[in-house]
């Protein structure tokens, strides 16, 4: 089945707009060697409205969907697949490149959109490898949670929390809970559910207390 320009509604902007940060995101977390490309069904004539890289097929913004971007997606439409597909190809000097198509669904689930991903086989291993190794003005690692539910994760924080603080000579003692709940505050930790009591019982507080500090923080 051929596809043609779909008809879009307001809703349908806002959500391929929205795709163009994931673009960007993608772009720095994947490095140099990857072209992403943001393709608009509105009008297959200009359909790229989001290219980074670009210069590995040539295209830039306002190009045209390929013949082979709708080719793909005849055929995860028509072949039942779970919207994207992986496939090989070459920019068109001939060099090599690793791609696949994501359809982005819009209202009533109709397609408006795919996220194309190429990846330059020809990139250096020196070049590939900067992506994701640290540089040098940037080599700190942050700590991360990986609880496996809500409570732990809490409990976690607040342990990290106190540690931090209870090395901090500059913070009077008296002052040192009210500084954790700062911290956890700043974290969005008191967006789980229940958060406020589990504070409270490691903390040795009462909820009105750390309700209190939390309305003096939002305030301020």
């Amino acid at each position: 089945m051929a596809q043609g320009n779909v008809v879009f509604t307001p809703e349908d902007h806002l959500i391929l707009e929205s795709y163009k940060t994931v673009v960007e995101g993608l772009a720095e977390y994947l490095g140099d060697g990857y072209e992403l490309v943001l393709h608009s069904l509105e009008n297959l004539d200009s359909s790229v409205i989001k290219i980074i890289n670009g210069h590995y097929t040539g295209r830039t913004e306002g190009a045209p969907v390929t013949d082979l971007a709708l080719t793909m997606l005849n055929r995860i439409q028509t072949e039942g697949l779970s919207g994207h597909i992986s496939y090989y190809t070459h920019n068109k000097k001939g060099e090599p490149l690793k791609s696949s198509t994501i359809t982005i669904e819009g209202t009533n689930g109709k397609v408006i959109g795919l996220l194309c991903i190429n990846f330059y086989l020809n990139t250096s291993v020196e070049t590939f490898l900067s992506g994701f190794l640290p540089r040098a003005a940037d080599h700190s690692f942050e700590s991360e949670n990986y609880a496996d539910n809500p409570q732990e994760l809490v409990n976690r924080a607040v342990t990290a929390a106190q540690a931090k603080v209870e090395a901090d000579q500059s913070i009077l003692p008296s002052l040192k809970k009210r500084e954790v709940i700062a911290q956890l505050e700043e974290q969005g930790i008191f967006q789980f559910k229940e958060s406020v009591p589990l504070v409270a019982d490691i903390l040795g507080l009462s909820r009105n207390t750390v309700y209190l500090h939390l309305r003096n923080l939002r305030k301020n």
